[in-house]
């Protein structure tokens, strides 16, 4: 244990195995308790030297009724919707809501952080940045026993409640998609290797290959910095491929529509060179030529279940003990991806 490290109700809970609101009951002499489970969990916070955190206790006697939210770009449609879905549940049960923007940084998050916790939120929801592959502001929100949610950008060591998609089955949904069109030597693009969703969607991706009994090839896995000019330099390389690929799958729109706008500027053709999918269901997704292939994430739904599921814990509904809410995604197969037209 780090030194000056101070312990937390979390901590005692794990010790014993039991639920965290139980510990929390028991320190404040619940009569819902068994005496002798209050007197074991007393004995063990002596013993642990647990002392309360009056900081975050003074929080939650004293709401400042608003909520923190952290999103990587507040201009991306899918971010966009998750705030209009955390705005509009936060607002109907009494809340209001501080929104910060990361712009993809690891330090502004740490600063957004440390801003919306001296303005008194009662919670944060939080979606990781691309850079952020170290965790320590997250763990000393958690041992401050301060309540946040993360969702969609996750880190899936930290013990608390998360709200992501299921990656794995989006991904898996539009490969397999692309392999039933003939599709044999299908490249990735993937974004930094520690976010989540590149790790789970390249998952999504390898479990269809192999249940088509198709090889792995590293050398149709590709990184992008998820810039336009990383994502325009992804596109070239793969056009210069020999042979080149059946198909190509993005791990968000973004980088496909990049992708799509270089290779028309030297006349490559999609589908008929090759076959072109992403990931998100962004709006332009739909309206460039030809429409692009993808898979539809519902942002608004999630943001109103983490936000749901925040002010749950803050209103003692739901247990402090950390769950996990997956969504699923729908995959939606457009003319990127195939070489006939679509009768819808």
């Amino acid at each position: 244990m780090k030194k000056g490290h101070q312990i937390t109700m979390k901590e005692i809970a794990k010790k014993l195995g039991v639920s965290v609101s139980t510990i929390s009951r028991a320190l404040k002499d619940s009569p819902e308790l068994h005496p002798e489970t209050k007197r074991k969990i007393v004995e063990m916070a002596k013993e642990m030297n647990y002392q309360p955190n009056l900081l975050a206790q003074s929080l939650r006697i004293s709401r400042s009724k608003t909520l923190g939210v952290i999103v990587p770009e507040i201009t991306s449609h899918f971010f966009a919707s998750c705030i209009s879905g955390i705005q509009d549940t936060a607002n109907t049960r009494g809340y209001n809501v501080m929104i910060c923007q990361s712009n993809e940084s690891l330090e502004l998050e740490k600063a957004n952080i440390r801003t919306l916790v001296s303005s008194q939120v009662d919670g944060l929801l939080i979606s990781l940045s691309r850079e952020t592959n170290q965790f320590d502001h997250l763990y000393d929100l958690y041992n401050r026993e301060i309540n946040f949610v993360l969702f969609d950008r996750v880190n899936e060591e930290i013990p608390v409640s998360k709200v992501t998609f299921n990656d794995v089955g989006g991904a898996y949904q539009v490969v397999k998609h692309l392999l039933e069109g003939e599709n044999r030597r299908i490249v990735y693009v993937s974004g930094p290797e520690d976010l989540y969703i590149s790790k789970k969607r390249k998952e999504g991706y390898l479990k269809a290959l192999k249940e088509f009994g198709i090889d792995i090839d590293p050398t149709l896995i590709f990184k992008s910095d998820l810039t336009t000019e990383g994502n325009i330099e992804v596109a070239k390389a793969i056009a210069e491929m020999q042979p080149r690929p059946d198909a190509v799958f993005c791990m968000i729109d973004p980088v496909a529509v990049d992708v799509l706008t270089q290779w028309k500027s030297v006349g490559i053709k999609i589908p008929q060179d090759m076959a072109l999918a992403g990931f998100t269901n962004n709006p332009t997704a739909a309206v460039v030529e030809p429409p692009l292939t993808t898979v539809a994430q519902p942002g608004y739904e999630m943001g109103k279940l983490a936000v749901s599921h925040l002010l749950d814990q803050l209103d003692g509904i739901a247990s402090d003990d950390p769950i996990s809410i997956v969504l699923e995604t729908t995959l939606v197969p457009r003319k990127s991806s195939q070489h006939f037209d679509l009768k819808k």
